[in-house]
């Protein structure tokens, strides 16, 4: 992380104490959190990023105040990230939470902030050789509710999620849903190949409604092809010709194995520029 961060509009040091054990993102998880990839003072996919950000505050019913808009607090991530040193290529963090009080009893509604920022070193626009390998999280089940779609501070699951990938010396984990099946990884939506066909879960699966996915999907859709949104059994991994794998920074990530079975990257190779190209 850099020496900076933003804590409500105020850029402060990096180890500089911000909250109180009475904050209740601290607390309870109340809050969201966007991930972006900025380059030159531009975030990707920044009307898709803040279009998600206003859904999830309208969710979660904060009272958002005026200057909450995308042009300031894009303007601000910005300038962080310059305060930094990542203006050429960084990772953003954009942490939206409530402020003081007990479960009952919020001191207000309106949303605290906190912006982090990371250098991206060495970002290629070419895919990268070294496919994923996966397996399936067996230990925890992801809700299917209203709030699933929602990239929450909350993020039990995903942690202990990557704690049994870094025991077990793999790359990602697939998360099931309450009724078992595949809705995503722990840090990306997923999409598999057969026959030439792409599919991916569904928003209903409980999968976060990830700014990359939708963009994927677009575009897709543009070149003819069709993408099927539906239930993804654990079996389908058994069945799929290629696995890919998506998020606002690593944009496609193929998956090369999942047990002993090992997937092509084919089409993955023929659809990664033209989805490149148009992030552009």
């Amino acid at each position: 992380m850099g020496d900076y961060i933003n804590f409500n509009g105020t850029i402060l040091r990096s180890g500089d104490p911000v909250i109180t054990v009475d904050n209740r993102g601290f607390r309870y998880g109340d809050g969201i959190f966007e991930t972006m990839f900025v380059e030159n003072g531009l975030v990707r996919l920044k009307k898709y990023h803040f279009d998600r950000l206003s859904s999830s505050l309208q969710l979660l019913q904060f009272e958002k105040p005026d200057f909450f808009t995308k042009e300031i607090l894009s303007e601000q991530i910005n300038n962080l990230c310059k305060k930094n040193g990542h203006q050429s290529m960084a990772r953003a963090r954009l942490m939206v939470f409530r402020g003081k009080g007990g479960l009952f009893d919020p001191e207000n509604h309106f949303p605290n902030y906190i912006i982090e920022s990371w250098p991206i070193i060495n970002e290629s626009k070419k895919m990268r050789d070294e496919g994923l390998r996966v397996e399936i999280f067996p230990d925890g089940r992801k809700s299917t509710d209203v709030f699933s779609n929602l990239k929450s501070n909350n993020f039990l699951l995903y942690t202990m999620a990557a704690l049994y990938a870094t025991k077990n010396k793999l790359d990602d984990c697939l998360v099931l849903n309450s009724d078992h099946r595949i809705c995503e990884s722990m840090i990306a939506n997923i999409f598999c190949i057969k026959n030439q066909e792409i599919f991916t879960p569904s928003l209903s699966e409980g999968c976060v409604s990830g700014v990359m996915r939708r963009f994927i999907i677009t575009e897709l859709q543009k070149t003819g092809l069709i993408v099927h949104e539906k239930t993804f059994e654990p079996q389908w991994l058994s069945d799929a010709d290629e696995i890919f794998l998506t998020n606002a920074i690593s944009v496609i990530r193929w998956v090369k194995q999942w047990r002993d079975q090992i997937f092509r990257r084919e089409m993955i190779s023929d659809i990664y520029p033209t989805i490149i190209k148009n992030l552009s």
